[in-house]
C-alpha cells in the first residue's frame, strides 16, 4: 500500500510539499485493488474522470478550497451527478442530473468524489448485510458485520481508500459503522446538512453524516458542508464554529449502572467503563441518568409513524417491485401496510410525551456519553437472527434523532479481546462543536491508530479559536463557571468557552449570604491586598450579552476585570453593600476550589 497518509492534515501537508493530485488518484485505485473487497463500492468514478476533475481545481489553494484534492466517497442513497443512485436496489436506480446539495458544497470546497458506496438497502438497518451486493468486510475483523446502513462508506474510510465518506443517519447509520470499524462518525444536528438529493428513509429524521479518520477531519468536512438550503424544507441554520477550547469542566450524563445494557458482552462493558474513567481524567464530572425513557423513545422508531414514513418514501416503487427488494428490508418496511393513521398519530403523541419528560434531563448536563454499540455481532449471527440483532445494535442510537440531539462516535481503545471499542458523545441540537471538542481529546487519549490503516494518530494541532468579531468576552467567576449550576444560562444564549484564566492579584472573593443558588462576589481591592482568582472567559454575541447582563440580580453587577495575561474584559463584580455576612474565601484561589473543599468536608462528616 502506498505510504501517502489520507488524513486531511497529512494530505494537505503533502500537497504543500509538492505532491501531485495524480499521485493521490493513483493511490486511491491502488488501495481499492489491494482491499480486494467488492462489497465496498457499488459504482466507481473512472480514473480519467477523477484526474480531469482534479486538473480543473487549478493550483493548490487550501484557503479558497479547504478540501482541495481530498478524495471522498458517497453513500449510494445520496445523488452524485453522472453516477447512478441505487439505494442498494438495482431496480430502483436512476441517474441524477445534479449533485445532492451536500455533495455540491464539498466539491466546491475542492473534494473529489471517488465513488458510491454500499449500504443496507434503502438505509434500513444497522448491520450492513441487507444488500443484494457483496457484503463489505469489516475493516478490523472480517468475521464481524461492518455495521450499517452506511457500511461501504465506513469501510472505505477505515481502510484509507478515501479521506472521508458521507453516510446518512436516521437510527444510527452514521455511528454504528464508525464504532465497528475504529473510525469517527459525526452525526450532526438534524437539518444542519441539507438532505436535498438524498433518498429519504424517514424524511423528518434523516441527516447526512460524516465518516473520517480523526475528529478534526470529520468536523472540518461538517463545517464545509453545513448551510441552510431552501431546497430542503427540513434544513435549518446551525452554527458550525471552528473548534476552540472546551469548558474545562463538563457535566456528562451517563446511563445509570442499573440501566446499562450490553446483552452479556462483558468486554464491551469493561471497555465502556474504561472510557468513562478517561473522561474523568479529562476533567469531566459524570452524572448517572436513568435511561428507561431514552430506551422507550428508541423503541418508537420501528413502530407506527416512522415505519409508515419509510414506506411512504418508496411506496410507489415497493408496490410495483416488491420482489426486487431484499427480503429483510421488504419485511421491515412492508409492516407499515398493517398500520393505520391512528397508529401513526399515537406514535407521535408518545414521542411528544417522552420529549417533554426528557427535555429537563437533557438540559441538566452539558452532554451525554453512551456506548456506540452494546456488543459486536458476527455476520453469521446477524443472518441467523436479522431482526433481534439489528434492534440490539440500536440500543444507544435509535432515540437520538427522535429527541433532536447531535452526536459523534469516537474510538476509545481496544477491548480485552482486541476488538474495537467506541463511545458516542451526544448533546442537544446545535451543540455539535461542543461534542466534537471533547471527542477530539477523548480520541487522542486512546492512543489508537487510525481505522485499519496502521497510521498513528496525528499530533494534535494547537487549538486557536476562530471567533466572530462581534462576540463580546465576559469573565465569570462562580455559578456560571463550566460544570456549575448556572452555566446552562450561558450555553442557552450561545455562549462559547474562550479560555480559563486568572485575575491580577488585586481581588478578593467572597461567598455571598442569602443566595438561592450559592454564588460568590468578586471585589477589587487596593494593590498589595488582593489575590489572583481563577476565572473563565466566555464569549457572547452582542444581543446575547445584553440579555445576559439584564438578568443579573443585585448585589452583582458588571464591571471591568483585569486578567494576569495583560487583557481585561467585562465580568461579574459585587457591590460592597452585598458583602454583609459574606465569607472571604480568597485563600482558596477560586470558587471551584472552595466548592470542592466544602464537598470534601460534607463527605467526611460521619453518618448518624
Amino acid at each position: 500500500m502506498s505510504d501517502i497518509r489520507f488524513d486531511i492534515g497529512s494530505l494537505r501537508a503533502a500537497y504543500a510539499s509538492g505532491m501531485s493530485v495524480a499521485a493521490v488518484v493513483e493511490t486511491v485505485f491502488q488501495r481499492i485493488a489491494e482491499a480486494n473487497d467488492p462489497g465496498i463500492f457499488i459504482h466507481l468514478a473512472s480514473k480519467a474522470d477523477l484526474l480531469a476533475e482534479a486538473e480543473a481545481l487549478g493550483g493548490f489553494d487550501p484557503v479558497a478550497k479547504p478540501l482541495w484534492g481530498v478524495p471522498f466517497a458517497v453513500k449510494d442513497n445520496i445523488d452524485v451527478a453522472g453516477m447512478p443512485t441505487t439505494a442498494a436496489c438495482a431496480e430502483y436506480a436512476y441517474l441524477p442530473a445534479k449533485d445532492a446539495t451536500v455533495v455540491a458544497r464539498l466539491r466546491a470546497a475542492g473534494a473529489l468524489v471517488v465513488g458510491k458506496t454500499n449500504l443496507d438497502q434503502f438505509a434500513t438497518g444497522l448491520v450492513g448485510v441487507r444488500t443484494p451486493y457483496p457484503i463489505p468486510r469489516n475493516a478490523i475483523d472480517r468475521k464481524l458485520v461492518p455495521g450499517g446502513s452506511s457500511c461501504g462508506s465506513a469501510v472505505a474510510t477505515a481502510r484509507g481508500i478515501v479521506s472521508f465518506a458521507l453516510g446518512t443517519d436516521t437510527a444510527g447509520s452514521g455511528r454504528i459503522p464508525a464504532g465497528l470499524n475504529n473510525i469517527v462518525g459525526l452525526k450532526p444536528t438534524v437539518g444542519a446538512l441539507s438532505a436535498a438529493g438524498v433518498v429519504p428513509a424517514c424524511r423528518t429524521l434523516d441527516c447526512v453524516s460524516v465518516f473520517a479518520l480523526t475528529v478534526a477531519d470529520a468536523y472540518g468536512v461538517f463545517r464545509a458542508a453545513a448551510a441552510k438550503d431552501d431546497a430542503d424544507p427540513y434544513s435549518r441554520s446551525i452554527a458550525a464554529p471552528s473548534l476552540g477550547p472546551r469548558p474545562p469542566v463538563l457535566a456528562v450524563g451517563v446511563p445509570a449502572k442499573t440501566d446499562r445494557e450490553f446483552f452479556g458482552d462483558a468486554a464491551m462493558q469493561a471497555g465502556f467503563e474504561t472510557a468513562l474513567r478517561t473522561l474523568e481524567q479529562l476533567g469531566c464530572r459524570l452524572i448517572e441518568i436513568p435511561f428507561g425513557d431514552f430506551y422507550a423513545t428508541a423503541n418508537l422508531l420501528y413502530e407506527g409513524a416512522w415505519v409508515a414514513e419509510r414506506y411512504a418514501a418508496i411506496a410507489d416503487f415497493m408496490d410495483a417491485n416488491e420482489a426486487a427488494m431484499h427480503p429483510v428490508t421488504r419485511t421491515v418496511i412492508g409492516g407499515a401496510r398493517k398500520l393505520s393513521a391512528a397508529d401513526a398519530f399515537n406514535g407521535l403523541y408518545a414521542l411528544q410525551a417522552y420529549k417533554a419528560r426528557l427535555a429537563p434531563i437533557i438540559a441538566s448536563v452539558d452532554l451525554f456519553c453512551v456506548p456506540t454499540a452494546p456488543t459486536h455481532y458476527t455476520i453469521g449471527a446477524v443472518l441467523a437472527d436479522p431482526i433481534v440483532t439489528n434492534s440490539r445494535l440500536g440500543t444507544y442510537t435509535n432515540f437520538v434523532n427522535l429527541l433532536d440531539m447531535c452526536g459523534i462516535a469516537i474510538p476509545t481503545g481496544k477491548r480485552d479481546d482486541g476488538l474495537p471499542m467506541s463511545v458516542t458523545l451526544l448533546a442537544a441540537a446545535g451543540r455539535d462543536a461542543l461534542t466534537a471538542s471533547l471527542a477530539s481529546e477523548l480520541h487522542a487519549a486512546s492512543g489508537l491508530g487510525l481505522g485499519a490503516t496502521g497510521w498513528a494518530m496525528p499530533a494534535s494541532p494547537a487549538k486557536i479559536p476562530d471567533f466572530d468579531d462581534d462576540m463580546i468576552e465576559i469573565v465569570v467567576v462562580g455559578a456560571h463557571l463550566s460544570g456549575m449550576p448556572l452555566n446552562g444560562q450561558l450555553c442557552a444564549l450561545g455562549g462559547r468557552m474562550s479560555r480559563a484564566a486568572k485575575t491580577v492579584a488585586s481581588y478578593q472573593l467572597y461567598a455571598l449570604a442569602g443566595q438561592s443558588v450559592p454564588k460568590p462576589g468578586l471585589v477589587r481591592v487596593a494593590d498589595g491586598n488582593g489575590k489572583s482568582i481563577d476565572v473563565e472567559v466566555w464569549r457572547l454575541s452582542a444581543a446575547a450579552f445584553g440579555r445576559f447582563v439584564a438578568a443579573i440580580p443585585p448585589p452583582l453587577g458588571i464591571g471591568t476585570i483585569e486578567l494576569d495575561d495583560g487583557t481585561s474584559a467585562k465580568g461579574f463584580l459585587v457591590e460592597t453593600a452585598g458583602l454583609s455576612r459574606a465569607i472571604n474565601i480568597s485563600a482558596y484561589g477560586g470558587w471551584r476550589s472552595f466548592v470542592a473543599r466544602l464537598a470534601e468536608r460534607v463527605e467526611s462528616v460521619p453518618a448518624d
